[in-house]
């Protein structure tokens, strides 16, 4: 392992998962890490862990620097299996070693792992741990994004170490966010954010005006997936704090799927309309765009209009599939509107309305549904229709 720094005596000691493109469901097109740090200091602490297929290479990272049999303390912020299938291992390394995590926290790692022979501490918020010259300060975060989340704070480096806030899932042979492409690295956290944490905007809103609250000046941000931020930490900070906030922008994307083209000719035409009132439009087909793709446009449209044909009285199944998964991460402040077509009966326009009227999204209505294949009257009301919704949130 080349030794990857972040302060005098704190280095990443992580991994880096090359291959992986399927993270519960969650489409990571370039890869992820699995970050660690380990701090040495009159006592010695590693910050997380990793998934436990990588586990070897994060002992043979902690081996470089010291013994862990060094290792006083076991930092858990996070007990989701990516971040800590890799502790039973380590534990038995690290023999002395105490585990500090939330109550939580402690709780998780008694349920998911089967035993109650782990020492473990529990620390709440505003808790420090004394290292040596170093502080640790710790801030829960329940529900960023499960209920045992923490953050830790290395008071002295500045150092935020939040788990999951702020990552992203992006496989590099770099570490830091000014050494990476920042186009890249803001569109996959961009999708982090949009397919992990959107349904928690609230919550992150409230967390970051208490950190701001608590006057912790953050020189870094070290997560526990993707990229290190410390060129420019309070960009993360911003963006975070506008997709929390809903803040989007004049666009409308517009997501479907066909059987035999009807409904796809309804989505080019209402992508004409909309585009010609001068909005940003984003057409995506599913069964052609995954889901996170999907998401990723919705986190900051002001619109999304959804269109299906009907099959058994009922939406296509990829849109059913769709629309799970959108209510779930309940995108805030979008205009929803639906279209479809239909042969000898239809439905699918219906169930699509009630689906996202149950999630208590806005929606416009009426929307557009066409019988068999749409003639040239059809399509100029799919245009009409799509400047409909584009002159809405141009209002």
């Amino acid at each position: 392992m080349n030794k990857v720094s972040l302060a005098d005596g704190v280095n990443w000691v992580g991994v880096v998962d090359w291959n992986i493109r399927d993270f519960h469901g969650y489409v990571t097109k370039r890869g992820t890490t699995y970050n660690a740090y380990l701090i040495q200091d009159e006592k010695v602490a590693l910050v997380d862990t990793v998934k436990h297929a990588f586990s070897d290479e994060l002992l043979r990272n902690v081996c470089e620097i010291i013994d862990p049999a060094k290792i006083d303390y076991i930092v858990v912020n996070h007990v989701e299996m990516d971040h800590s299938s890799s502790l039973p291992i380590v534990a038995k390394y690290a023999k002395n070693a105490t585990i500090i995590a939330s109550q939580k926290g402690k709780d998780a790692i008694t349920e998911h792992y089967g035993t109650d022979d782990f020492r473990i501490e529990t620390v709440k918020t505003g808790d420090e741990l004394k290292l040596g010259k170093r502080t640790l300060r710790f801030i829960e975060a329940p529900m960023l994004h499960w209920p045992d989340s923490m953050f830790t704070y290395v008071v002295e480096d500045k150092i935020l170490m939040p788990n999951d806030a702020f990552g992203q899932h992006l496989a590099t042979s770099e570490r830091f966010d000014d050494q990476v492409d920042e186009h890249v690295l803001m569109e996959e956290a961009k999708t982090y954010y949009a397919n992990i944490l959107m349904l928690l905007g609230g919550l992150i809103t409230r967390k970051i005006q208490e950190v701001v609250q608590m006057g912790i000046p953050i020189a870094m941000i070290a997560p526990s997936h993707g990229i290190i931020w410390r060129s420019n930490p309070s960009k993360i900070i911003q963006a975070y704090l506008d997709w929390s906030a809903g803040k989007s922008e004049t666009k409308v994307v517009i997501v479907y799927d066909t059987m035999w083209g009807s409904t796809d000719k309804m989505a080019r035409a209402i992508a004409e309309g909309a585009a010609s009132e001068g909005v940003d439009v984003k057409v995506l087909k599913l069964r052609a765009a995954d889901l996170t793709e999907v998401m990723t446009e919705i986190l900051d449209a002001k619109a999304i209009v959804v269109g299906s044909p009907t099959l058994n009285s009922q939406m296509f199944p990829t849109l059913g599939q769709f629309l799970t998964y959108a209510t779930g991460l309940r995108p805030k402040d979008k205009l929803w509107s639906f279209f479809g077509s239909y042969g000898w009966g239809g439905g699918a326009v219906r169930g699509m309305t009630e689906a996202v009227k149950k999630a208590g999204f806005q929606v416009y209505e009426p929307g557009v549904e066409v019988k068999y294949v749409p003639d040239q009257e059809d399509l100029k009301k799919c245009f009409e229709f799509g400047q409909q919704i584009a002159q809405k949130i141009k209002a």
